[in-house]
C-alpha cells in the first residue's frame, strides 16, 4: 500500500481544488517546503541534479534519484510528485521504475515524452526531441498497469510547446496520454508570459486535469490558475534550489568581503534552528529515556 500521507493528492484533485506543490531536492529542503504548508513536494530531477553538480541531462540514475526521494519521504509526511524524467527508459524500464518509486513513498510520478537522455526543458538552444507518440502511449500504459495502489496518480508530461511543435501537437499527445490511462496532463512552456498555456487549457478538451510549472511565466498566479477551472496542480519547480544558492552565493560574498562572519551571522538562521530541523530535542529525550 501507499505510505500514508497528511493530504491525498487525488482527493484534492477530484474534488476540483488546485494542489500547490513546492519542489526540492534533499530531505532538508522537503522538511521546510512542508512547513511553509504547501500540498505536496517536487522530487525534482533538475534540483537534485544542480545539488550534485551536475547538468539535468539524464546524468543521475534512478538509484540516485530514488535514494533521495526515499529519504525525503521518510523525513515528510507530504505526498511526493516523483519528476522520474523519461522514466530511464523505454516501457519496460518505466515497468521498474513505477513498482520502484511507489514502494519508495511516492504519492505520484511523472513521465516525459522525451527521447533519452533528454536535456532540461528551459535551456537556451537545448535539444528537445520527442517519442513517438504510439511509444509514449506504450509507457503510460506500462506506468498505470504497474501501479498497486489506485491512488498512484500517473501524470504524462507534454513537451511538444517546449520543442516548438505548437498548440495542435500539443493538444493531440495530450488526447492520446489520456486515451492510454494517464491520471492528469502536465503541460511545459519555456515562453516569458502565461498566454500559450493559457490557450492550451482554453483549447483541451480532455477530461483529466492539466499540471503546470510556471516557472518561465511567473504571472501565472495561483488565482489566475485557478479562473481557468481546468488546473489540477500547480508545481513551483525550481525555487528550493534557486533560493538555496542565492542566500549561499549573498551570505559567502559577505563574507569574504567583511573579512569574517561578524556580520553575516546576523542575517542567518542561528545554529538552534537548525537543532530544532534536526529535532535535537527528540534525540535528547531518547537518550535521557533509554541511554544506561
Amino acid at each position: 500500500m501507499m505510505r500514508e500521507t497528511s493530504k491525498n493528492l487525488r482527493e484534492i484533485v477530484a474534488s476540483g481544488g488546485m494542489a500547490r506543490v513546492m519542489a526540492a531536492h534533499d530531505p532538508l529542503s522537503a522538511m521546510l517546503v512542508e512547513e511553509a504548508g504547501f500540498d505536496g513536494i517536487w522530487a525534482s530531477g533538475f534540483e537534485f541534479s544542480a545539488a550534485m553538480g551536475l547538468a539535468d541531462v539524464s546524468l543521475i540514475s534512478m538509484a540516485e534519484h530514488l535514494t533521495n526521494m526515499r529519504n525525503m519521504a521518510a523525513r515528510i509526511s507530504l505526498p511526493i510528485v516523483a519528476d522520474v524524467d523519461t522514466g530511464y527508459g523505454n516501457a519496460i524500464n518505466v515497468l521498474h521504475t513505477v513498482e520502484q518509486y511507489e514502494a519508495a513513498g511516492a504519492a505520484a510520478v511523472v513521465i516525459e515524452d522525451k527521447m533519452f537522455p533528454k536535456v532540461t526543458s528551459l535551456v537556451a538552444g537545448g535539444r528537445q526531441d520527442l517519442l513517438p507518440i504510439a511509444e509514449f502511449q506504450g509507457k503510460i500504459e506500462a506506468a498505470v498497469s504497474a501501479r498497486k495502489d489506485p491512488d498512484f496518480l500517473i501524470i504524462a508530461r507534454v513537451e511538444a510547446l517546449i520543442a516548438g511543435r505548437g498548440e495542435s501537437e500539443a493538444l493531440e499527445r495530450a488526447r492520446a496520454y489520456e486515451a492510454a490511462g494517464a491520471d492528469l496532463i502536465l503541460v511545459h512552456s519555456k515562453q516569458k508570459t502565461p498566454d500559450e498555456i493559457e490557450s492550451f487549457v482554453r483549447n483541451w478538451d480532455g477530461s483529466v486535469p492539466i499540471v503546470i510549472v510556471p516557472t518561465a511565466y511567473p504571472e501565472m498566479t495561483e488565482s489566475r490558475a485557478k479562473a481557468l477551472q481546468k488546473i489540477g496542480i500547480l508545481i513551483y519547480g525550481n525555487h528550493a534550489i534557486r533560493a538555496a544558492v542565492t542566500g549561499m552565493q549573498q551570505v559567502f560574498a559577505r563574507i569574504i568581503k567583511d573579512g569574517g562572519i561578524q556580520n553575516a551571522n546576523e542575517d542567518i538562521v542561528p545554529v538552534s534552528e537548525i537543532f530544532r530541523l534536526q529535532r535535537m530535542d527528540q534525540v535528547k529525550e531518547n537518550e535521557a529515556r533509554f541511554l544506561r
